[in-house]
């Protein structure tokens, strides 16, 4: 049986061998079965169990376990082995822990780099995983002054997580050598070896010696120097500056650069253009590459003395016949010291009467006698140093005539408009009895208007005579407008007229695009960036302005190509189709439609580097043996280069062949040729050669060079087998060898007895063709030996032995046993199994079969048939890592194959470096000084472990700065290699990370970088590497404090503060605004570009009353930067637009309902309409104009109740906000359309009780099915038709009205119209006028008129009491009642010709007072809330007091505010009162409802209103309007009423 486990497993730290562990157990029971060995197997940090000792004595209860790793914690378990098999496993072992050692290897890839002036960073990776020996726990660095024996001074790094150090107070322009350890828990581990190192160049620190400063003349100071001292210019002198500036203005330096000369020679310098005669102080200083050394000592010189500049305000007075005074002011550069003045006259034209008198320098003035009177003279003043007589001031002047200012010129008239100048014709004005001295030409230019600023455009100076000026360097296509003064020596004159607007003709630009960058984009490609053309440099019409760009290779190879943009506003374009690795010369200017601008300055750029894209030429094959190859090729052509050759690749595999090809690498682009060794003899090969660059692998030579190895002596032949065997004889079987090495040219087979004399063979030879041969004759149950051999022209072959056994009893052989993989000999591809060969089966085993089985869930797959019979191990190879296999055998003889063997246990091989790179998908600029990589990881399966983290392994590339042939001949290996030397490395430990920031980077370099993958055995190979250049990023913050002003209706202003500083990343160019209207982002978005670092903008052309959303950003060299957050503001309000439609409803022959649509832009808050209509034509000689002016945008109606039948009538709508908008317009003619029904007929009305009938019979049906009924209805003190009731059924015939809807006391008309779907018919006639009082009232009864006879008797004895009483106590005060009954006569008068209402004196007063008595207490018809009128209670009686009678009353009514006579809000005004008419009647309710008062000072914009039934009835009211007729069709402001006009009462006095 199996044996038992082990117990009693103990394990300890062994006391001499820290990566040691002492085991010890309890023999266990062996299941009656000799134990033949035990296995220890052991688990590292929790990781799988797997088999460390395979075979330990079994006769021993303890094991030593060496190894193992410091600082890990281990776990052991033991089984025991027996002849059955493998027992069960022990008990664990408790965890143990190893102690921990220093590391054993110290950090790799040790990088030190000058980062300033007095610091280094150096950067590391820390040492291999398994030489760690502990948990990592920080660095040591150490440095000192290169090459100069010394002290160590050191740096501890506490945290693991920091591979990086910058060493700083170092001494500038110094090289140190720096090492770095790591260590542990347990210590301090080994020294890297040193790595060297400069700091930065700094600014010098001592001023140039012995400075010696002389003026040479005027405005040139000569400076010589000796250079500061070496060891004191802390880098390379890279020249000098000469400075100087004013003594009383030090901040105007005029500084000259000098380069370097040889040191210790004495320097030389000059600085030109200095002021005349003046004091400067100047100095020298040293600068490096980092900046400017301090300045010496400043020094003080003068410039020479010169001649002085012209005097100045040369002026007369005291001007008489035969004398006048001239004075003038001192010279504004008098260059030198003033010894006096030259004064010189003489008559104009006339040299030979001149004179001059030599004044002093104190003299400012000076008369001049001896003239002749009414004589022109000329007069000339020039101030005088020791150089000499300055520049000539002249003027002349008239004797006797005093000069004034001149008058303006006139007359100005613009001829020979070119793109750039313009001729200016003009009278001159009066020249002021002097001479013209100036003249001044000012124009507004781009912008013309009143307001707009006049600029001076053009100074003609001494052309007294001129009428013709020619205005130079005007700006093409650009609107101007001129103006004219003259001067004389007095002043100015009075500016001219402006001339007409002109607008200069287009030319080409003037300037090419500034701030052209380029920066390598691809391998074939360029990027071209500049900054556009301002508007103001177009030239021409904008939308013709773009740009061109020429393409040129620096060498000058080739064609010049131009590539075109025709967006005026674009700033970057992408070259393609350019090649590899090639410099280019760039320049770009501007078009337009009238020709192109000057080119910019070139700039150049080089295309990335990239494989090459040819093969080595000339490339040659040789045999130079059975297995050797000498292959040998030419340079790759250097167009076809596409960058450094790095090395050759020879590709060679033998022909027709499935396998792939083997690579030799050849380092260096210098050698050119390789011997390929180890080939398979008298094979073809087939060999091509490529060439590679840093970026990969270029084209393979084509086609391919074929080359035989030569041939030799053959292999042995394969696959012996012997398939019949007798006592007697056998037949034996083979193949031809694996390697023939040449032309098999026969075989041999010789056969012995095993027993027999070895050297005695029985040979025979067969043919080439034999594959077989039986050997007969031989001794039964004997063993005999065969060998066979081939033969080639070489040679005969080694032979292939078998041995036979000449018998009948064969069978199937055993299986190997006891197959075993020692844990130590288990690497990550391959392991070495050793086995047991079981029994023959009296036929000895020819070869065994291997198979391997990938876990989990992998098939069996044969790994290895070829496996020779008399091997007891082997090499697996081309195993994965990391992966857990099974394996198994079978042995085969000349019966057939065994079974298979017992499988091995699982074994895992060991981890091995990533295959694969990750794949760096992009590299972005964040800062100037830093980079995003981000990055694909590899295939899980490619990691070939568990994967640590990533590697960014990056460098500054160089290549831009060297020169062709340098880089020709640079041995690529070794450039190879310093570059990766060069590379500084960041670690990134966390696996799942996709991108990482490199930082502190060096700006304006461009960086290669490539990344690797790393598991615990190492990395992976590198990944293709991707250039960026650093410098330039985009902006990361958007603008700041972003401001949106509303200026008007249609622009904001926006005001912001640029990003931060530290977030710009380089110089802001300008910024774009993008904006739009809110909640309408997708059709109203637009984008503004601003191509100046100004922080405001306008927006202009915007909707007016509409909120916009705005976000900015920022953009520089390098893109755009984020937007801001979104802002909002709003534009103010402006006038509408037209309502967006206007129709007709109801039309009758007198009345239709007008409607209209919401304005399609309302460009604010519509707060309401304006309604006018007027008749196309005059009617009866009168044309009437109403405008009705409504409040409020609800209401998009307007019942008009005035038209005459037949008449067209034109409609025009408008719209209020702030102000009104354009109008809408339409026309409508009154009265029934075509297809209209007929009006009904046979029309009556009676009276029944309380109710009013009303009968019809229908008339005509028209074009149409009658859809409806409506009954009109005319009150006696209106005059108007209005809609009385409305949709009544088509089959209807008659229809009854209470009477409590009609007023009472008042008569009523009524008509009927039918309605279909073309409209309203013709109404019928109107009835009968019918009273609305019911019938019988209690006042006609004759008990009522005795009550009221004797109330009045009683009322009267009362009064006549009450007046004498009255008369005795005080005057009686009378109310006034003439003058309100007068205000009423003057305010409603009667229009002759008119229809319009019922005027209040249209009928008795009494009547009124009668009415008013009978109604005092019953319910007026509800009414709805006046909105034309205007009720005043200060229009009654001041003093009602119960006693007055009504006819004192007055009404004043406010129609709809009309184009004619609107009446005033002043009329028929009074003293205010405590009781008023008003007042007393706003108790009762009923008044209350149906008559209330309005606000003084609001005009009510609606319409009066009718309506048909009881204010509890449902149903809707429309508003009316009744006009008045102007006289003559004359329109009359609002407010002022015309002689003969009245105001119209428009349908309300039923309310008294």
């Amino acid at each position: 049986e199996l044996p038992h486990s082990p117990r009693n497993l103990q394990a300890s730290l062994n006391a001499d061998d820290s990566r040691s562990v002492d085991l010890s157990w309890m023999r266990p029971f062996d299941g009656n079965s000799p134990l033949l060995h035990y296995v220890v197997e052991l688990s590292e940090n929790n990781s799988p169990w797997r088999v460390y000792l395979s075979d330990v004595d079994p006769t021993v209860t303890g094991a030593m376990v060496k190894g193992l790793t410091p600082a890990r914690s281990y776990q052991f378990r033991v089984c025991a082995v027996n002849q059955v098999g493998k027992g069960q496993y022990s008990t664990e072992t408790n965890r143990l822990m190893l102690r921990e050692e220093p590391p054993s290897a110290p950090p790799k890839n040790i990088v030190a780099s000058g980062r300033t002036n007095q610091s280094i960073m150096v950067q590391w990776q820390p040492p291999p995983e398994p030489q760690l020996n502990g948990v990592l726990r920080g660095y040591v660095l150490r440095y000192r002054l290169a090459g100069l024996p010394g002290e160590y001074q050191q740096k501890n790094i506490t945290s693991p997580e920091i591979n990086y150090c910058l060493i700083t107070e170092l001494i500038i322009w110094t090289q140190y050598e720096i090492q770095v350890a790591a260590y542990t828990g347990a210590g301090l581990g080994v020294f890297s070896q040193p790595v060297t190192e400069y700091t930065l160049q700094g600014v010098p620190t001592a001023p140039p010696q012995g400075v010696e400063v002389k003026a040479v003349n005027s405005t040139i100071i000569e400076f010589t120097w000796n250079p500061p001292p070496q060891q004191f210019i802390n880098g390379i002198n890279q020249g000098y500056k000469l400075m100087a500036w004013p003594e009383r203005s030090p901040e105007d330096v005029i500084t000259v650069t000098i380069t370097p000369d040889y040191h210790g020679t004495r320097h030389l310098g000059y600085i030109s253009g200095l002021k005349k005669f003046t004091w400067y102080m100047t100095s020298v200083l040293c600068f490096t590459t980092p900046g400017n050394g301090p300045r010496s000592v400043p020094r003080l010189v003068q410039t020479h003395e010169d001649i002085p500049g012209p005097v100045g305000r040369l002026s007369f007075t005291e001007i008489l016949d035969t004398s006048l005074r001239v004075s003038w002011e001192e010279p504004v550069d008098k260059n030198g010291i003033i010894s006096g003045y030259l004064v010189s006259w003489e008559v104009q034209g006339k040299n030979q009467s001149r004179v001059a008198s030599t004044l002093t320098n104190t003299t400012l003035d000076y008369k001049v006698t001896g003239l002749t009177s009414l004589t022109t003279y000329t007069l000339e003043v020039a101030a005088m140093t020791e150089a000499g007589v300055g520049t000539v001031t002249s003027s002349t002047i008239s004797s006797g005539v005093p000069p004034e200012l001149p008058g303006p010129p006139s007359n100005l008239v613009i001829s020979k408009i070119s793109s750039r100048s313009a001729t200016l014709k003009f009278r001159a004005g009066d020249d002021g009895k002097t001479t013209i001295s100036k003249w001044i030409v000012e124009g507004q230019v781009g912008s013309i208007g009143e307001e707009e600023e006049w600029k001076v455009l053009y100074v003609k100076e001494n052309d007294p005579e001129a009428q013709v000026l020619e205005v130079p360097n005007l700006t093409p296509f650009t609107h101007y407008r001129f103006r004219m003064c003259q001067v004389n020596i007095v002043g100015p004159s009075p500016v001219s007229m402006p001339s007409r607007v002109i607008q200069t003709l287009q030319a080409p630009p003037d300037m090419a695009p500034s701030s052209v960058t380029v920066r390598t984009a691809s391998e074939t490609s360029l990027w071209l960036r500049w900054v556009p053309l301002p508007e103001t440099e177009y030239n021409g019409n904008p939308e013709s302005v773009g740009y061109r760009v020429r393409v040129l290779r620096a060498d000058l190879r080739g064609e010049a190509s131009t590539r075109s943009v025709n967006d005026r506003l674009e700033r970057e374009i992408t070259l393609e189709g350019l090649e590899e690795w090639t410099e280019y010369q760039l320049q770009i200017q501007a078009f337009n439609s009238i020709g192109s601008g000057p080119w910019s300055e070139p700039v150049k750029g080089r295309t990335r580097e990239s494989v090459p894209s040819g093969a080595p030429e000339n490339v040659t094959v040789e045999a130079m043996s059975s297995s050797r190859i000498l292959v040998t090729w030419g340079p790759v052509p250097e167009h076809e280069q596409n960058g450094n050759i790095l090395g050759y690749k020879v590709m060679y595999k033998e022909k027709d062949s499935g396998s792939e090809a083997q690579v030799n690498v050849v380092k260096g682009n210098l050698t050119q040729s390789v011997l390929l060794r180890n080939l398979r003899k008298y094979v073809q090969y087939q060999i091509q050669v490529l060439a590679f660059t840093r970026i990969g692998d270029g084209q393979l030579s084509s086609p391919p060079v074929l080359e035989m190895t030569k041939d030799d002596v053959p292999g042995p032949p394969m696959r012996l087998v012997f398939p019949e065997v007798r006592l007697t004889e056998v037949r034996v079987v083979w193949q031809p060898p694996v390697d023939p090495n040449g032309i098999i040219m026969g075989y041999q087979v010789a056969y012995r007895l095993d027993s027999g004399d070895p050297n005695q063979f029985i040979t025979v030879e067969v043919g080439p063709d034999s594959r077989q041969f039986t050997a007969s004759s031989l001794t039964p149950e004997s063993a005999y030996i065969f060998r066979i051999s081939a033969k080639t022209e070489q040679g005969w072959g080694t032979p292939a032995q078998a041995v036979v056994i000449t018998t009948e009893i064969r069978e199937l052989p055993q299986p190997p046993r006891q197959l075993r993989v020692p844990q130590e000999h288990v690497q990550s591809r391959q392991l070495h199994l050793n086995w047991v060969p079981g029994g023959d089966g009296s036929s000895p085993v020819r070869y065994f079969t291997l198979q391997t089985q990938e876990l989990p869930n992998g098939d069996w797959h044969t790994h290895s048939s070829t496996i020779s019979h008399n091997s007891t191990s082997w090499e697996v190879n081309r195993l994965k890592p990391f992966t857990s296999y099974k394996l198994r055998m079978m042995a085969t003889n000349d019966v057939g194959d065994s079974k298979y063997s017992q499988e091995t246990d699982a074994i895992t091989t060991l981890q091995d470096v990533p295959d694969e790179a990750p794949t760096i998908q992009a590299v972005r600029p964040s800062t100037t000084t830093s980079v995003l990589v981000k990055w694909q990881a590899p295939k899980e399966e490619s990691v070939n472990g568990v994967l640590v983290g990533y590697r960014l392994y990056y460098r500054e590339l160089q290549y831009d700065s060297a020169t062709q042939e340098s880089k020709r001949s640079i041995n690529s290996s070794l450039l190879h290699t310093e570059l990766t030397a060069k590379s500084t490395v960041k670690t990134v430990s966390n696996p799942s990370l996709t991108e990482f920031e490199l930082t502190q980077l060096q700006k304006y370099r461009r960086y290669e970088i490539v990344m690797t993958a790393y598991n615990v055995i190492g990395e992976s190979p590198p990944s293709a590497p991707v250039e960026v250049f650093v410098g330039e990023a985009a902006p990361s913050v958007a603008p700041q404090s972003i401001q949106i002003n509303t200026l008007s209706s249609t622009q904001l202003e926006l005001q912001w503060e640029p990003p931060p500083a530290e977030t710009q990343n380089g110089i802001i160019q300008g910024y774009k605004i993008l904006y739009w209207e809110m909640d309408n982002q997708n059709e109203t978005e637009k984008v503004k570009i601003l191509f100046r670092p100004e922080t405001n903008m306008r927006l202009k052309n915007l909707t007016s009353y509409t909120y916009y959303m705005v976000k900015l950003s920022a953009f520089n060299a390098a893109g755009d930067g984020p937007f801001s957050e979104p802002r909002r503001g709003r534009t103010l309000q402006a006038a509408p637009s037209a309502p967006s439609f206007i129709s007709f409803s109801e039309v009758t022959s007198s009345t239709l309902n007008v409607s209209w649509g919401f304005p399609l832009t309302p460009n604010g808050v519509v707060d309401g309409y304006r309604v006018v209509y007027e008749p196309t034509a005059p009617i009866q000689g009168v044309t009437k104009v109403v405008t009705v002016d409504i409040r409020g945008s609800w209401q998009r109606w307007l019942k008009v109740r005035d038209l005459t039948k037949g008449v067209t009538y034109c409609f025009r709508v408008q719209a209020k906000t702030i102000a009104y908008g354009p109008e809408a317009e339409a026309s409508i003619t009154a009265g029934p359309v075509r297809g209209s029904p007929g009006s009904p007929v046979e029309m009556s009305i009676t009276k029944t009780g309380s109710m009013l009938n009303i009968h019809w019979t229908p008339g005509e049906t028209g074009a149409g099915h009658v859809t409806g009924y409506v009954i009109e209805a005319r009150p006696s003190d209106e005059g108007m038709w209005d809609t009385f009731v409305r949709h009544l059924p088509p089959t209807s015939t008659s229809h009854s009205v209470s009477l409590d809807r009609l007023r009472q006391g008042v008569s009523y008309q009524f008509r009927v119209l039918a309605v279909n779907e073309f409209g309203y018919g013709e109404p019928s006639a109107p009835s009968a006028a019918m009273s609305a009082q019911l019938d019988t009232p209690f006042y006609e009864e004759w008990w009522f008129l005795v009550v009221l006879a004797l109330c009045c008797l009683i009322l009267l004895l009362l009064v006549v009491f009450g007046l004498v009483l009255h008369g005795q106590n005080r005057k009686y005060k009378s109310c006034g009642t003439g003058k309100a009954v007068s205000t009423v006569e003057e305010t409603v008068t009667l229009d002759n010709g008119g229809f319009t209402a019922l005027e209040l004196n249209s009928r008795p007063v009494h009547v009124k007072r009668v009415f008013l008595r009978k109604n005092g207490t019953s319910r007026s018809p509800p009414r709805p809330n006046p909105a034309g009128l205007r009720y005043s209670d200060e229009d009654i009686c001041s003093n009602y007091n119960g006693v007055v009678s009504t006819e004192s009353t007055a009404l004043t009514e406010r129609p709809a505010e009309m184009s004619e006579s609107e009446a005033t809000d002043s009329e028929c005004e009074e003293e205010p009162i405590k009781h008023s008419f008003v007042n007393h009647y706003m108790s009762d309710p009923s008044y209350f409802n149906s008559w209330k008062r309005q606000q003084e000072g609001l005009k009510q914009t609606l319409a009066c209103s009718y309506d048909e039934c009881a204010s509890g009835d449902t149903e809707s009211y429309y508003q009316t309007v009744v006009t008045q007729h102007s006289v003559g069709g004359v329109y009359t402001p609002a407010g002022q009423p015309a002689p003969g006009s009245r105001t119209p009462v428009t349908g309300f006095s039923s309310f008294v």
